[in-house]
């Protein structure tokens, strides 16, 4: 274990996020941990080292975050591994969610990963070195949830961005893994982590049951624990070939493994049309 690593916590004040950040301390590691309110921040660590830097910052703004890199790399010495986990949730039908609601889920979700990536890139590839971690969701790969249609669009977004990063910064020595966390015990269906239409539409019954369901019966029964979702990614960062894609949580196994075998029998099922499409049909 390499405690010398400069760890950059995005999300940090809550959730897994928070977690991991407090785990990482206690382990002897030297982490920036972001939040909008580097207030509730502080009190959520409650740690008071050299080693643990609290910044207040903005994903929506490309200044704010490169004054928090520059931070991190001036005051802990470095920047090699970066976490994105900052993000929330939105339920509700397509057409119940209005166009600003939907981009606000994307510009936190997905644009705020990406401000992060492109501000820190310079530093990493420079230092020819690093390990990136985005957090999507089991969202992102299984969309079969009634009422999270726009959720799940922004964590499948961060999947293929994972993917496509990956291939980019290989050359430069920096890792990426995408992390695909199933139901985990933290406040993430709570009020202000889950965001809910501000104008619902009754016909959406499903939409409704689902919504409640997450709410009140998933939320504080989530069997994924967080402190052992910590200890997956801190391992992960210390593996020589870490995996692109990482699954956290039995029920994010399942759901994957389903999806999976249900993507390949429907290949196969349609596989005459898939390949009649070509100048020269294959056989």
């Amino acid at each position: 274990m390499n405690s010398q690593k400069v760890w950059f916590v995005t999300g940090a004040s809550k959730g897994l996020g928070l977690q991991l950040t407090k785990k990482l301390l206690t382990r002897g590691y030297k982490v920036a941990a972001t939040s909008r309110t580097v207030g509730q921040l502080k009190k959520a660590v409650n740690h008071e080292s050299d080693d643990f830097l609290p910044l207040s910052m903005d994903l929506e703004d490309e200044q704010s975050i490169q004054r928090a890199l520059t931070q991190t790399i001036e005051q802990l010495g470095g920047l090699d591994v970066i976490v994105n986990n900052a993000g929330y949730g939105l339920a509700g039908s397509l057409e119940e969610l209005t166009d600003a609601e939907t981009r606000q889920n994307f510009d936190v979700n997905v644009f705020g990963t990406l401000n992060v990536i492109r501000q820190a890139m310079p530093y990493l590839r420079k230092q020819q070195a690093g390990h990136i971690f985005n957090i999507s969701s089991i969202g992102g790969l299984v969309g079969d949830f009634p009422g999270f249609g726009v959720y799940c669009g922004t964590k499948f977004a961060l999947a293929g961005i994972t993917e496509a990063l990956a291939a980019d910064v290989r050359a430069f020595g920096i890792k990426v893994t995408g992390v695909f966390p199933g139901y985990f015990r933290t406040n993430f269906l709570s009020t202000g982590s889950l965001i809910t239409p501000n104008n619902e539409i009754e016909a959406y019954r499903e939409v409704r049951a689902s919504q409640q369901q997450h709410q009140h019966q998933i939320n504080g029964h989530q069997q994924g624990d967080p402190d052992k979702a910590a200890e997956v990614l801190i391992h992960m960062a210390e593996e020589a070939e870490p995996p692109l894609h990482l699954f956290l949580g039995q029920d994010a196994y399942e759901l994957a493994k389903n999806k999976l075998t249900a993507l390949k029998e429907e290949l196969e099922q349609w596989k005459e049309f898939t390949v009649s499409t070509s100048f020269e049909a294959v056989v």
